[in-house]
């Protein structure tokens, strides 16, 4: 079968919007990355915070991660946007939730019902990369640091996380990918990011090949990117005679 491919549709004027179809995809590809970056921030920091709790010597609080964990990774992702943006909004106090739903622009709806949902459902799984980094050190390590006179708090500030967080920072970069991969289901809720623009390209100018084509390649420069500065984070600060080190 062969396919006629056109790629100067990219620069034939879109239907709305005064732009062109390159102009789409290249507003889907500035929203891809934002929810991305957003809710990574929000995935570390959480999911360091349950990482932690796993690992202290308290059942309440270590119980309480567990539950976390076992509620965002067993719920499907998808289920979880429709979750964050339909059944969440009407939870909060009423005020609020009215708020959010009748006053709040839609796309800044779409985009943080989408970060919130991305970045907990990340966190649950770097929560377990955290725990596990915490875990693969040396027992010594957290005695040492209480019997220097530290806190808890600061053996874990100090000692413990700075070379746990080296540790796993070759699986926390296939999350990272994972997140921007998983950033296209937010269009199922309305975020028009880079694969929603890639349907409506097609809806309007039946130009199924290039517009996924496109949109490809889009993922592929994001990932190349990621790759690229956590390599080079990772060889900066890998610890000898762990992943990564020599």
């Amino acid at each position: 079968m062969s396919i006629n491919w056109d790629w100067g549709i990219f620069f034939e004027a879109a239907p709305f919007g005064n732009t062109t179809y390159l102009g789409w995809l290249w507003s889907g590809f500035k929203m891809t990355v934002a929810v991305s970056f957003c809710a990574w921030i929000i995935a570390l920091l959480v999911g360091s915070l349950f990482g932690i709790l796993r690992t202290v010597p308290n059942r309440f609080l270590s119980a309480l991660g567990t539950c976390y964990v076992e509620l965002f990774r067993n719920v499907p992702l998808i289920v979880q946007f429709f979750i964050w943006y339909l059944v969440v909004p009407e939870l909060l106090p009423a005020n609020i939730g009215m708020w959010f739903k009748s006053e709040l622009n839609p796309n800044i709806q779409f985009f943080v019902s989408s970060m919130v949902c991305l970045g907990l459902f990340t966190a649950a799984r770097i929560c377990e990369q955290v725990r596990s980094g915490i875990q693969s050190l040396p027992s010594g390590q957290r005695a040492a640091g209480l019997a220097m006179g530290l806190t808890l708090s600061q053996t874990y500030r100090y000692v413990l996380l700075p070379s746990a967080y080296r540790v796993i920072l070759p699986p926390m970069t296939s999350e990272m990918l994972n997140l921007v991969k998983n950033s296209s289901v937010a269009s199922t809720i309305g975020l028009v990011e880079m694969a929603a623009q890639a349907g409506k390209l097609l809806d309007y100018s039946a130009h199924a090949y290039e517009s996924f084509t496109a949109i490809t390649v889009g993922y592929l420069i994001i990932n190349a990117v990621i790759m690229f500065a956590m390599y080079l984070l990772e060889k900066k600060v890998r610890l000898p005679g762990h992943i990564g080190g020599k």
